[in-house]
């Protein structure tokens, strides 16, 4: 699952694509207060290019641009809050949430986390690294990932997965840079953001299906908030 928790099965994934626009609706809108062009603010230029490769509608991204840098005369206001603690059979978990409400997010990650135990701050982030990560994949025949790496500046990388995408690992002050060095090694970006890497992953094999299957429910219900922006898990695979 590697370091950001991703729905299992792609059947999941594609009857979450109202879900998906709507979380990357609000990282435009918090990216979009700092400019709306793309080409002067490097944030969101990053999420526009994802909304794009998803294809988000047209009208959609420029609303959430205009809403976000205030041409609209709406008011937006989101607060970014982390919650740490623990999906069934201990298996740490960091969840980013982007919230108008931060009484309603606290409510239902306390009921969230009754499947699994809520932590304090600070409770699993130890355990965990803060990352920039960007997804990318082969567009160039013949494209090496490590040397790519090493010619972008990225820390590490990911071979590719059984979908062909590649995870490139930089400093959080240089996921712009990195992202921005790839296309030239032959990489096509499909994503790019900052988060959290588990330093000690759990072995999926450790567990059996069942637990498996319960901390995939778990993780799941989580990625369905509303507040919810990304999942981050301490589950290797």
């Amino acid at each position: 699952m590697g370091a950001q928790w991703k729905a299992k099965h792609k059947d999941l994934a594609a009857n979450a694509k109202g879900r998906l626009f709507g979380k990357l609706a609000k990282d435009i809108m918090i990216a979009a207060r700092h400019g709306a062009d793309p080409a002067a603010n490097s944030r969101l230029r990053l999420v526009v290019e994802q909304a794009r490769k998803v294809s988000m509608p047209k009208e959609t991204l420029d609303r959430a641009i205009k809403k976000g840098a205030g041409l609209t005369g709406e008011t937006v206001h989101f607060e970014h809050v982390i919650y740490e603690g623990f999906a069934p059979h201990r298996v740490p978990v960091m969840v980013e949430c982007l919230t108008d409400n931060v009484n309603r997010a606290a409510s239902d990650m306390r009921v969230l986390f009754r499947k699994g135990q809520l932590g304090t701050s600070g409770s699993v982030s130890w355990d965990f690294d803060h990352l920039g990560i960007i997804e990318a994949e082969v567009a160039t025949k013949g494209a090496d990932p490590e040397v790519a790496a090493i010619e972008a500046g990225a820390q590490d990388f990911h071979p590719a997965d059984d979908d062909g995408v590649v995870v490139f690992l930089t400093d959080p002050t240089d996921l712009d840079l990195v992202s921005r060095a790839l296309p030239a090694q032959g990489f096509t970006v499909l994503s790019a953001k900052l988060g959290y890497k588990p330093r000690n992953p759990i072995d999926p094999s450790s567990l059996s299906a069942e637990h498996l299957d319960e901390v995939e429910a778990f993780l799941a219900a989580l990625d369905a908030n509303e507040d919810v922006q990304n999942v981050f898990a301490g589950l290797g695979g």
